[in-house]
């Protein structure tokens, strides 16, 4: 099992050189990749630049780029770009997003996401391959050809000469479905909130040889057990009662076929009605201790069996401070 470092949202609690230290102290201790994310704060790609930027050999992810805020193309270019940049040290993470975002920050329909990851995918690589792109698809029209359209749209082929024209797409996804669909058409899944005694049953999956599977853990070393699980609870407080509405929350529905169905209700209820601190304090430790690594080292590498046999390939650490990831170095390479 290799080790990734997830830096998140950027600029959220840690400054931009806090944040490149520990990016640095990952590369140092073997940490394959460091990740970044985006919703609708700090964009991923402009963050991956500055970290190939300011670092040598450790490959950059993103987890996810929002498939709503850029055209296939779009992406397509972006990737090609910041592969260049790397020196082919860039691996692509693609996820639909959730229907608030979707309508509500890029304007966008949700429409049909099984379908728009398919065909988004299939036009991402056609431009990294050169090719010519054209789809006449269900979600996505290129050259688009509706009733308001100029009639001179053709095809085109990417102007760039991609470093590698088989960039790793990695896609984000919780339900079965979305699973299934990442096994069969990328090279990685980016789960989040990861069970590994669950995962197997709730995500519907069996491992493909050379198939990456990289969920993503928040990590403290700390000798306060309940220090560390009070650390996590306001995240998953956040996503499970905060993260989409009332029967339209991926992470609520989640965390209830890990089996905790009334307390996903129960979050969810008191943080809709305003309660965000008595949604804190109704996340269960056990449910912390399932998707999370915190407490005092020994405690850590007793729990990091279960991730190993889980079927994870590379373990993405969330982590604030540089003394948690040489730790998780010492206990996993």
């Amino acid at each position: 099992m290799r080790l990734g470092l997830h830096v998140g949202y950027w600029g959220l609690g840690l400054t931009a050189d806090e944040q490149l230290v520990l990016v640095r102290e990952a590369e140092s201790a073997g940490f394959d990749s460091v990740w970044a994310a985006e919703a609708y704060g700090s964009d991923a790609a402009t963050v991956l630049a500055w970290l190939a930027a300011n670092t040598q050999k450790i490959r950059i992810g993103s987890a996810i780029f929002q498939m709503p805020g850029r055209s296939p193309a779009m992406t397509a270019m972006t990737a090609a770009t910041l592969d260049l940049l790397s020196g082919g040290r860039f691996l692509l993470g693609l996820g639909t997003s959730g229907p608030q975002v979707v309508e509500g920050w890029h304007g966008q329909p949700w429409g049909k996401p099984l379908t728009k990851t398919r065909e988004y995918v299939e036009l991402v690589r056609k431009a990294l391959h050169r090719e010519e792109v054209e789809l006449q698809g269900d979600q996505y029209e290129v050259p688009y050809r509706g009733e308001d359209a100029t009639g001179l749209g053709k095809p085109l082929k990417l102007m760039l000469r991609p470093l590698r024209a088989e960039i790793p797409v990695y896609l984000a996804a919780l339900s079965p479905k979305n699973v299934s669909l990442a096994f069969e058409i990328g090279d990685g899944w980016l789960p989040l909130f990861f069970s590994p005694e669950r995962a197997r049953e709730a995500f519907g999956f069996e491992s493909r040889d050379g198939f990456e599977v990289a969920p993503s853990a928040h990590v403290l070393v700390t000798d306060d057990l309940e220090a560390g699980r009070d650390a996590v609870r306001p995240i998953l407080a956040l996503y499970v009662g905060g993260m989409g509405a009332r029967g339209a929350n991926f992470y609520n529905a989640l965390v209830s076929r890990y089996g905790y169905e009334a307390e996903a209700r129960r979050i969810q209820e008191l943080y809709l009605d305003g309660k965000p601190q008595e949604a804190i304090a109704a996340v269960p430790d056990s449910l912390v201790d399932e998707v999370a690594l915190v407490g005092p080292r020994e405690r850590i590498a007793d729990r990091l069996e279960a991730w190993r046999e889980s079927g994870a390939t590379t373990l993405l650490v969330t982590a604030r401070d540089a003394g948690t990831l040489r730790t998780m170095a010492e206990l996993v390479l």
